[in-house]
């Protein structure tokens, strides 16, 4: 099963995956490309790969990416082995990525699982993007602006979760995990 967690910048969505995959059993995780640079504690190949812009456009001129888009300046994209390889082996694989890759892979894999993180209101939302401390008044502004539209779609997606407290985002995504592998339209029964 293909699990998308989608977000907002400052929503959670980062710290829910990488702490998602602590307590749920049986979970690939598709670590994506990226542009910009790394932040504070960030590592390659763990946080997301690292590139240039020429090496991106490179992948994406090969059609290498599953979905891939522009957002608040950097290209980030996916890369289509990873998912074919984890999906063919018959394992699920989870993704942290932004809206606009949600969209391309719910065109690509309409199966698969799509989760919308927000943040209980926008000025937690601010405050959690202020607190990071990574990025300068005019991007946090940005961020707020796009994340008014991010929102406005959430009936896109199969599943909400508001992010008011971690450990209960954390046991809801959980739980919403568990409950998809027991859907009977995804039981394979021999």
């Amino acid at each position: 099963m293909l699990i998308v967690v989608l977000a907002p910048a400052g929503a959670g969505k980062t710290t829910l995956c990488r702490d998602i995959r602590k307590t749920v059993a049986n979970l690939a995780y598709s670590v994506s490309y990226t542009t910009r640079n790394p932040r504070p504690g960030e590592m390659e190949g763990q946080a997301y790969h690292f590139v240039s812009e020429l090496t991106f456009q490179q992948m994406v001129d090969r059609g290498e990416f599953a979905e891939w888009a522009r957002v608040h300046g950097h290209l980030y994209g996916t890369a289509a082995r990873t998912l074919e390889t984890v999906l063919d082996r018959g394992e699920d694989i989870l993704l942290d990525i932004d809206t606009q890759g949600a969209r391309q892979l719910r065109a690509r894999y309409p199966q698969g699982l799509y989760i919308f993180v927000v943040a209980p209101s926008m000025r937690e939302l601010e405050g959690r993007l202020k607190e990071r401390k990574s990025d300068a008044p005019r991007e946090i502004a940005r961020r707020l602006a796009r994340a008014v539209d991010e929102i406005a779609a959430w009936r896109e997606y199969d599943y909400v979760i508001v992010n008011r407290h971690l450990d209960e985002a954390l046991r809801q995504l959980a739980c919403i995990i568990e409950a998809e592998r027991c859907r009977t339209s995804r039981l394979t029964l021999t």
